[in-house]
């Protein structure tokens, strides 16, 4: 069963995750934690049936879900950890094809490579995902090059 103390620790993982603040709206207190099988520690973050992101247990970090991505959208005002593309590559992306630099218009600047982002259309809509493979500001600099390696893109079936 998910005590308190596990509520303030996925909460916490998200405020260092995606900014200050984000842990308490991302995760409100309904949401259902599952457990690993044969370690016990938290695993899946669910918020009624939609899996919202899953605890990495080598990082420590979230991996997000489309589902988590919308909320995550959708909850919270400075949103950190997303890349927007342009208009001809969304279709791509969000067949869950990845996001190349000469397709990025905007960048968060505080994203680092390796660490986790959300791909937005230009009107700030959920298309993806992934992985940053550069920082925010080469994203933004380089014609050239993978950008996000995406996990899972919104036209993608499940």
């Amino acid at each position: 069963m998910m005590d308190a103390d596990d509520l303030r620790k996925i909460r916490s993982v998200a405020d260092y995750q995606f900014g200050k603040g984000v842990g308490n709206k991302f995760f409100p207190d309904t949401v259902r934690i599952v457990y690993s099988k044969n370690t016990g520690k938290i695993r899946h973050i669910y918020l009624g049936d939609d899996l919202l992101a899953t605890l990495r247990p080598t990082t420590g970090l979230f991996i997000l879900t489309i589902a988590g991505a919308k909320r995550l959208v959708s909850e919270v005002n400075s949103l950190r950890m997303w890349v927007k593309i342009q208009d001809y590559a969304e279709p791509f992306v969000a067949k869950g094809r990845s996001a190349f630099a000469k397709h990025v218009t905007e960048a968060d600047a505080e994203i680092r490579p390796n660490e986790e982002v959300i791909v937005v259309s230009q009107k700030n809509e959920v298309l993806a995902v992934g992985r940053a493979l550069l920082s925010g500001t080469e994203m933004k600099a380089f014609s050239r090059g993978m950008a996000v390696r995406v996990r899972r893109g919104v036209a993608e079936k499940s």
